[in-house]
């Protein structure tokens, strides 16, 4: 059985040592309960940098720029196989409030982040940088 791929788009927002992470809705079909990056889904025939820019926008009510690219991580599901481009990203403006997908937010040290229950794609990039962001 070939399994599809997806493109998703994730970002690095830092702020004073500190990251910008979501925990996913228990109720979420990929990593119920579980700590990440801002971002999501590439729509058809949608540019990447745009996905990312509508995603921030949408989880989080945040404006961003774009910068340049951390790294990329797959993460395979019975369903689907998916691919991470997680970029750095500055905050334009906006104050946070998340959407329905997710229950919480914080600002996170990487020492803070170690400790939580992360999705599986956020702690492979993170082993794979050691833990350097």
């Amino acid at each position: 059985m070939n399994i599809p791929y997806g493109l998703t788009m994730r970002g690095l927002l830092k702020k004073q040592k500190k990251f910008l992470i979501l925990k996913r809705h228990p109720d979420s079909r990929t990593n119920p309960n579980r700590w990440e990056l801002v971002g999501g889904k590439v729509d058809s025939g949608e540019n990447f940098d745009k996905a990312l820019i509508r995603e921030f926008k949408e989880e989080t009510n945040l404006k961003i720029k774009i910068n340049d690219l951390v790294g990329a991580v797959q993460e395979d599901f019975p369903h689907k196989r998916t691919v991470a481009l997680i970029m750095n990203v500055e905050y334009v403006s906006g104050e946070i409030k998340i959407s329905d997908e997710h229950i919480d937010w914080k600002w996170a040290t990487m020492d803070e982040i170690k400790k939580l229950n992360l999705s599986a794609w956020f702690k492979k990039l993170l082993i794979e940088k050691n833990y350097k962001l």
